[in-house]
Order: structure tokens, then sequence, then C-alpha cells
């Protein structure tokens, strides 16, 4: 008895639960099959805990990158893949046109105006968080 009342408090400990970020205005470019698109999205952290983007996933693409548009000093724009995208407790970070985004590559359908794509976001401490992501122009 004593074991088992000892087990249900370590499960209860150990589940106690990290605040999920808050994701909205999700949304994706349409693409044909086998090509690639974008995705974009709003997150807001918790309050009073810091957390990080690490990674996406899909059931409609091979592979999904987190990207960075970046300008560097010869004016010269650019898309890059980043490790992380940090998400201050409390505050709103953008994946935009132009900036941060999702890149989605060798897509397994096309995505059509109207249908939508879903995402699994990979927080640090939040872990899996899926998404609808309207698929609509940009």
């Amino acid at each position: 008895m004593a074991v088992a009342v000892g087990a249900a408090a370590l499960l209860a400990a150990c589940s106690g639960s990290v605040a999920k970020p808050q994701i909205s205005d999700a949304w994706a470019r349409p693409a044909a099959a086998s090509a690639e698109s974008a995705a974009y999205f709003t997150i807001t952290g918790p309050a009073g805990q810091d957390d990080a983007l690490l990674s996406a996933s899909s059931p409609a693409a091979r592979m999904v990158e987190l990207h960075e548009v970046s300008t560097d000093a010869q004016g010269m724009t650019g898309m890059h893949h980043i490790d992380r995208l940090d998400i201050p407790a409390g505050e709103t970070v953008r994946l935009e046109p132009g900036g941060y985004h999702l890149m989605l590559m060798g897509l397994t359908g096309e995505l059509e105006v109207g249908g939508t794509l879903e995402l699994t976001l990979v927080f640090e401490r939040a872990g899996s968080v899926v998404v609808q992501a309207e698929i609509r122009q940009g």
C-alpha cells in the first residue's frame, strides 16, 4: 500500500504541467506537391516562463526547418536556418514574411487555398504543440 501511495505521489509530482505558449494566426502559402512553401504564425509566451521554439514537423512535408531572413552589411538579403527561436516570458514573437518562418520542403501533396496544414511545433520547455494552419495567399 505504501508503495502504491508513493508511486501515485511521484506521478503527480512529475505531471506538473508546463504552461504552453499561445499560437495564433497560423497560415501557410499555397504550393504544388514536391515544391516548397512557408508557414507563419504568432507565438505568445506564457507569463513567467521563457521558452524556445526548437523544431517543427508536418505530415505534409518531408522536412520543416526554422528560418530567418536577414540583410548583411552589403545589403544582400538571404534566408538561413536557425537552431532555435527564443520566446521571452509574456512576449510575442511573429513568424512572418521577410522575417522568421518555417520552411516546408518536399511537400507530399498540393497545398490549396482554403485547405489546412497540420504543424507540430516543439518547444524547449512546453514540448509539442499541434497547430492547424490555413492555406492562403500572402
